[in-house]
């Protein structure tokens, strides 16, 4: 399908019909991602959206208009851009992610505008090594060594001029939290000030920020429906801003969620309350600490052995040592031998599998039974043991299921995209009959389809296998673990936000760098200490320039008016001149010969 737009140049942050025009196309076209790839080619002429924030049906132009900038080439020539470079140290690798921002625009409210750089083919700057910093953990001293191939490849991008102001965050998170504090405070201590350890408390606080900075959940100035109150301390009066997104990540190792918690909350016990200190996380986001437009409590968990592919196998475990009982109890064998295989519910019907646990091997067979499956995974919310933080156990803070949103990654989209193309907005009645008809399905039959290509390009056997085990575990996980309401319609399944995947490094470094506006402030403010009137009226210039032309063209027709009438008034007394000198002249003559 091909879509023309008319290429136009208007003075900037002038505003004609043809916006509205342009606005209604937009409204008309939104959730239609294709069709905005087309309205890049009218991006001739400059538009401000700020002048016109009240007018809703501009809006979602100026929304596109900043997703589709974000995706375009960094210009690393402008030397008003500033850059800034975080490294995540993780388990299995260490990326580098290069990001930069325009001047900020010296409203104290207003965060920085940072996004990620792009190279001149418009794919995002960021480097991977393997392995992970783990491996230097007894050897500190070559961290540095560890970390220049990617501390070089950020150089190479960022304009030399600009390389002793750009900011470096080295960040250490999954891969420092297998490691003994002993072990990585050393590492931090050699890998910069300010190292490791604040992130290993904060990164999941940095991941919910990064998503709801790309979502725009921070632009208040908007005015937008979903809208929250927030209680604040020290405030009477609760401060109503827009919503913002709670966010679950379900990986293979380990289970996240954060949200916003807007209300005071109440402690059932002392020992609750001090549980509760280390997983409610009070920032605030703007530049200005007696601002409390961007103050934010955020509770954040994480639950480790909750992932899928280490939920699946703790459940083989559990599913052994039941076998192995019972047949201690029975005087049987069920399992020993593939002529007797234990039936698994969790595994697609037919399916030969062996589970092997150090000296024990037990053979399984898959019997397709998705209500089944649930019920037997209902154990693992709990865990094996009192001691362990679970589901059932760790504290959790209240959520207003009726004004809240949800985005769920990773194994979250996976279990319902890969295979049931159901990524999106999640129903669970839709949901729950799409994965029970899968599990039904025999391994034959699933495997075929795999063959004919009839699952999402990102799917292999691993994930046709187990499938039926994940659906049924993030299902458990979702209404049983985190009690979300079987009616709940606010989650929404993602892998991409806006077509670009958001990394935690992004709400981290607007973290670090929150008070960086407070330069521009200052100096603006030293620049014109006494030009709060020029200042003003250089924001609103554009109103002052229609007004005079207003004037002008008042005056004109005023003008033009006056001569009409002038025109008019000569035109009717001629007639009655001509008429007085033809009565008055030959009276005089009389008189003469008289």
């Amino acid at each position: 399908i091909t879509y023309t737009f008319i290429t136009c140049k208007f003075p900037k942050k002038s505003k004609f019909s043809i916006f509205l025009l342009i606005s209604t196309l937009l409204n008309f076209m939104e959730g239609h991602v294709y069709l905005l790839r087309g309205a890049k080619t009218m991006l001739g002429f400059g538009l401000s959206c700020l002048p016109f924030q009240n007018e809703i049906s501009l809006l979602p132009f100026c929304r596109y208009l900043a997703r589709f900038r974000a995706l375009e080439a960094t210009d690393t020539k402008n030397p008003a851009l500033s850059y800034g470079v975080v490294v995540d140290c993780g388990s299995s690798g260490s990326r580098v992610f290069v990001y930069f921002w325009p001047p900020h625009n010296k409203n104290p409210h207003d965060l920085l505008d940072i996004r990620q750089m792009r190279d001149h083919a418009n794919e995002p700057v960021v480097k991977k090594i393997k392995p992970g910093i783990s491996t230097v953990a007894k050897t500190p001293e070559k961290a540095s060594e560890y970390m220049k191939p990617l501390l070089s490849f950020a150089a190479a991008y960022v304009p030399k001029a600009k390389h002793k102001e750009t900011p470096l965050y080295i960040l250490c998170t999954a891969g420092m939290r297998l490691l003994p504090e002993c072990t990585w405070g050393q590492g931090a201590r050699n890998a910069g000030p300010r190292g490791a350890k604040e992130g290993l408390a904060f990164w999941r606080v940095y991941a919910w920020i990064g998503i709801n900075f790309v979502l725009g959940r921070f632009d208040h100035e908007e005015e937008e429906d979903a809208l929250i109150s927030v209680s604040l301390a020290g405030q009477e009066a609760p401060l109503v801003r827009k919503r913002t997104v709670g966010i679950l990540d379900m990986g293979g190792a380990s289970l996240q969620i954060a949200y916003e918690v807007p209300i005071p909350t109440t402690f059932s016990s002392p020992q609750q309350e001090e549980a509760a200190k280390s997983l409610l996380a009070d920032f605030n986001l703007g530049c200005d600490v007696q601002h409390t437009k961007h103050v934010y409590r955020v509770y954040v968990n994480t639950f480790l052995g909750f992932g899928g592919n280490i939920a699946r196998q703790r459940y083989e475990e559990l599913l052994l040592n039941r076998t192995f009982a019972s047949n201690r109890l029975r005087g049987e064998h069920m399992g020993a031998n593939p002529e007797m295989p234990v039936l698994d519910p969790c595994l697609p019907s037919g399916l030969e599998d062996v589970v092997d646990k150090g000296s024990q091997t037990l053979h399984i067979r898959g019997q397709g039974d998705w209500q089944s499956c649930g019920e037997q995974l209902h154990p693992l919310l709990t865990g094996e043991n009192s001691s362990q933080v679970t589901l059932s156990n760790a504290y959790q803070a209240p959520i207003d299921f009726m004004n809240s949103e949800f985005y769920g990654f990773s194994e979250f989209f996976y279990c319902t995209d890969d295979v049931l193309r159901l990524g999106g907005r999640y129903h669970r009645p839709t949901f729950a009959q799409a994965a029970q008809d899968y599990c039904s399905l025999s391994w034959s039959v699933l495997t075929q389809r795999f063959r004919d290509k009839l699952y999402s390009s990102h799917a292999d056997l691993h994930r046709v296998k187990y499938q039926c085990f994940k659906s049924a575990w993030m299902h458990q996980v979702l209404h049983e673990g985190f009690h979300f309401p079987r009616d709940y319609s606010g989650l929404r399944t993602a892998q991409l936000v806006y077509d670009r995947e958001v990394q935690w490094t992004l709400g981290a470094i607007l973290y670090k760098t929150r008070f960086l506006p407070l330069r521009d402030i200052h100096q603006e403010g030293i620049r014109q200490p006494h030009s709060s009137w020029l200042h003003l009226s250089f924001v609103y210039n554009h109103y002052l320039f229609f007004a005079c032309i207003l004037v002008v063209t008042l005056a004109i027709g005023l003008y033009l008016l006056r001569l009409h009438r002038i025109h008019h008034q000569q035109l009717h007394a001629e007639p009655l001149d001509l008429l007085w000198l033809s009565e008055v002249v030959p009276l005089s003559a009389q008189e003469q010969g008289s």
